[in-house]
């Protein structure tokens, strides 16, 4: 177990230590350290740089985080999409009455963070956010995008130090796919989990030992590498619908209504259909203050920028 935090301390440090000092950049740490991403992620970066942390014990008052941001004067910040989606919807965000100017990097990770998010975010911050990507069983084996250098919208960026990527035929999970093919994501690192407790089924589904004679890791995730080694996630194996026999993403369609400018949140999924077997459903929380569009207009929106199979037969 120390090895794995070690592991992920050092991956993690070699990739940020140009853009922090040691010893005085503060990092901040407003999420739950019983959460792979803080325990093995944050903490040991922290540990290994050395770098100060603050903890914050309840991210969801928001008005608290940015009044600690403001004694704090923090270098690094770690979040996940939906603190940001609340950050930037503050009133005093919005203002411009929060200096969030001592930040020189936000991470983005635990769940995929809207290209809509990223672009209205570092508009107004003026700073970078650099999403990542690990996963609990991967023990913070991650992607990341450079700290210094190309981001690309939409991507987790590349293997960190010591891990290797695959992209791998989703329905066999074997046979390395070419770069810009679709299929599962898989990873070899020095850490990932030993098993899933008492559950050896699920366990033998999730690490399997390849013509290579090495044990990886599958994700569960599909996506692609392009052509310069960045890695896109496309989506969850298990959330890709078929309607009417196509394939459908369901986090193609979020990407798309997220940039609606009266939307503040949305997720999308399968749900029956007698007739075409499943169809895309729209959840959506707007934004206060703004006018309220129709489920129809949304789906009007989505119409114009999406094929029509893709476009959400219900919006909620």
């Amino acid at each position: 177990l120390h090895r794995h935090y070690i592991a992920a301390g050092r991956q993690l440090y070699e990739w940020t230590k140009s853009a922090k000092k040691a010893w005085i950049d503060i990092i901040m740490l407003p999420l739950p350290l019983f959460h792979v991403y803080a325990n093995v992620g944050v903490q040991p970066l922290a540990f290994i740089g050395p770098n100060p942390i603050s903890l914050i014990p309840n991210p969801r008052d928001i008005d608290d985080l940015l009044k600690t941001i403001h004694s704090v004067k923090p270098a690094f910040f770690n979040g996940v999409p939906t603190l940001y989606t609340a950050m930037l919807n503050h009133p005093r965000v919005r203002a411009g009455k929060i200096n969030l100017s001592s930040i020189k990097l936000y991470f983005s990770g635990s769940a995929a963070l809207m290209a809509e998010t990223k672009r209205q975010f570092e508009e107004k911050t003026g700073a970078r956010i650099v999403e990542g990507y690990s996963l609990t069983e991967g023990m913070m084996a991650c992607c990341v995008n450079p700290v210094q250098g190309t981001n690309k919208i939409g991507s987790i960026g590349m293997p960190l130090p010591d891990v290797e990527v695959r992209i791998v035929d989703a329905e066999s999970g074997v046979g390395e796919l070419p770069s810009g093919q679709v299929g599962e994501m898989i990873m070899h690192a020095p850490q990932y989990m030993s098993e899933y407790w008492n559950n050896p089924l699920e366990t033998a589904e999730a690490l399997r030992v390849h013509d290579d004679g090495r044990t990886w890791l599958h994700t569960g995730d599909l996506a692609y590498i392009d052509e310069d080694g960045y890695v896109f996630l496309v989506d969850r194996k298990k959330d890709m619908l078929k309607t009417s026999g196509f394939q459908v993403w369901p986090r193609e369609i979020e990407e798309v209504i997220s940039a609606h400018p009266a939307v503040l949140e949305v997720g999308v999924a399968g749900v029956p259909d007698r007739v075409k077997g499943e169809v895309a459903k729209a959840w959506i929380v707007l934004k206060a203050g703004v006018a309220s569009p129709t489920a129809d207009e949304i789906r009007s929106y989505c119409r114009q920028r999406l094929a029509p199979y893709k476009v959400p037969a219900h919006v909620e």
